[in-house]
């Protein structure tokens, strides 16, 4: 008998259709990946067997855990199986997690609100799994705080929630989306393990097809509330039926050619910079220590160039692009931009900053809500001594939202209007409105699903071409680095320990960390091979 059946379900919000005709098995100890796009459906699958749907939703169909069916369940009845039957692991853990309450408490959290055990035996509990999930207490004791920690490991404080009570069921929704390389394969490994372990079944949301092939037993693959294919990995993967799941493959693996670079003339040159960070006192009269979060960088970017920079969190990556920003000073060394600094004296070189643009993470984060399309993207304007005005804005608008592939009717619109992939054109077009010399990619396609990711770095090659880009691509996706790039850097623990062009680092890597973070990859195999 199967532990998880979902047979066509159907649901609405609000008289909207949302899933049509879904069905799905789990058994004990197997592994069940829903892929698709957003907006496919997956996640409200997940949310329908947790009975979390929002007001106006009407369901149809059955979803039955252990035969017992949980569509019209009261809620008193499904309070009791969640966090005990079925476990839930959602994709932010900062959100997930309470930041003013200790990792011991939230996991003893689940425990004691179920009252499975007594206080004591509880806090032996939380201390057992966080173990189990790689946070032993004597280097995470359950006194510290979710800021304390790195997203790896407060994913791992999330994962030792959900299995705390050793639930039949555990659902991942999108686990590691934001997690860098080695990191996601220590997450991937740690819920195969657990699925071995207590021989539960694992419902795994996941757009990276990558993934889905290494460690799924069955995939199913979701569209526009359907389901469009399903069958075990590796009979799905050498006999693809739908043209939906081998685009979704095709653009897992999307490459794109880049414009030859001209000739090396130095744009932005970094030497020798260091950026230290205070540590708070540990006692009242001893004096601080400090962190060296970038640690005596040396590069140079020539114009015209695509250089990426990949390591793991924490590396110093985003300290790194915050003093070439100019947003925070160096202790050491000097950044220069087309042979100027980007500080004076103590204070930004406002000059040179005007030259620099950046594109960041989450598009949406990035944007004021209440302000339309032209407003958002004409923000970098006041950085003009002059800026254009009148039919000139306009016209520099239009141009804008075309090159980035949206109409000019766009700029009249609200971002909450736009798909995410379409934020993150709106931000490209933001960045490139004032033709920066320097743009900066902050991972900016790592939260988009694999065929809008494919169109977006479709467009950066457009735009190398047309715009001539020099861009500094910082990203945690090796495989979009080795396609976007010409040179590519590898950072870890503040020092830059590998630099060349990118596909001879790919092909060769020469330093034993640039060898883990490449083997870390989850590999796609080749349409008709299988998985691994």
């Amino acid at each position: 008998m199967s532990l998880l059946t979902v047979d066509t379900l159907s649901l609405t919000i609000h008289g909207q259709p949302v899933l049509d005709q879904v069905s799905l098995s789990i058994d004990p100890g197997q592994i069940v990946a829903v892929t698709g796009e957003s907006g496919s459906g997956k996640s409200m699958t997940a949310l329908a067997v947790l009975q979390l749907l929002p007001a106006g939703s009407e369901a149809s169909g059955s979803v039955r855990l252990d035969g017992q069916n949980l569509l019209g369940l009261p809620e008193a009845e499904m309070c009791a199986l969640r966090g005990a039957a079925i476990g839930m692991v959602f994709q932010e853990p900062m959100t997930a997690l309470n930041p003013v309450k200790t990792i011991g408490d939230q996991v003893m959290e689940t425990i004691l609100i179920h009252k499975a055990m007594s206080p004591d035996a509880a806090r032996t509990r939380a201390q057992e799994v966080l173990i189990r999930v790689g946070l032993p207490p004597d280097r995470f004791p359950l006194s510290r705080y979710p800021h304390e920690l790195s997203g790896g490991q407060r994913q791992r404080v999330v994962i030792a929630m959900a299995i705390a009570l050793r639930p039949r069921l555990l659902i991942a929704d999108e686990p590691t989306t934001a997690l860098d390389v080695t990191t996601q394969a220590q997450i991937l490994d740690l819920l195969k393990g657990l699925v071995t372990e207590y021989g539960m079944g694992l419902l795994m949301i996941t757009h990276d097809l990558a993934v889905v092939a290494g460690m799924a037993d069955q995939i199913v693959v979701m569209r526009n509330g359907e389901v469009v294919e399903t069958g075990p990995t590796s009979h799905l993967l050498t006999n693809m039926q739908h043209p939906y799941t081998r685009m979704l493959f095709q653009a897992s693996g999307h490459r794109v050619a880049l414009p030859a670079p001209p000739a090396p003339a130095p744009l932005l040159e970094v030497r020798n910079v260091v950026r230290d960070y205070r540590l708070p006192r540990t006692r009242l009269f001893e004096k601080p220590g400090s962190h060296r979060a970038v640690d005596n960088v040396s590069f140079t970017l020539n114009r015209g160039e695509r250089l990426g920079l990949v390591g793991e969190s924490g590396c110093g990556k985003s300290t790194l692009t915050r003093v070439i920003l100019g947003l925070e000073e160096v202790q050491g060394g000097q950044i220069l931009l087309d042979g100027q600094p980007v500080f004076t004296g103590h204070k930004p070189n406002l000059a040179v900053r005007r030259k620099m643009q950046v594109v960041f993470q989450d598009p949406f984060g990035s944007f004021n809500p209440r302000h339309r399309v032209a407003r958002l993207i004409t923000e970098p304007f006041h950085l003009l001594e002059t800026p254009p005005t009148g039919s000139e804005r306009q016209d520099r608008i239009a141009e804008i939202l075309t090159a980035v592939g949206l109409s000019p009717d766009d700029a009249g619109k609200y971002i909450h209007e736009f798909s995410g992939g379409q934020r993150q054109r709106i931000a490209i077009a933001r960045a490139l409105i004032i033709r920066p010399e320097l743009i900066l990619f902050d991972e900016a396609v790592s939260a988009l699903d694999v065929s809008v990711r494919a169109q977006i770095l479709d467009l950066l090659a457009e735009l190398c071409a047309a715009y001539d880009l020099t861009y500094l691509f910082i990203s945690h996706d090796l495989s979009v680095v080795r396609t976007i790039t010409d040179r590519v850097m590898v950072m870890q623990a503040g020092k830059i320990v590998e630099q060349g062009e990118t596909d001879r680092v790919f092909a060769g890597p020469q330093h034993p960390y640039t060898q883990t973070l490449i083997q870390a990859v989850p590999k796609l195999p080749q349409i008709g091979q299988g998985a691994a």
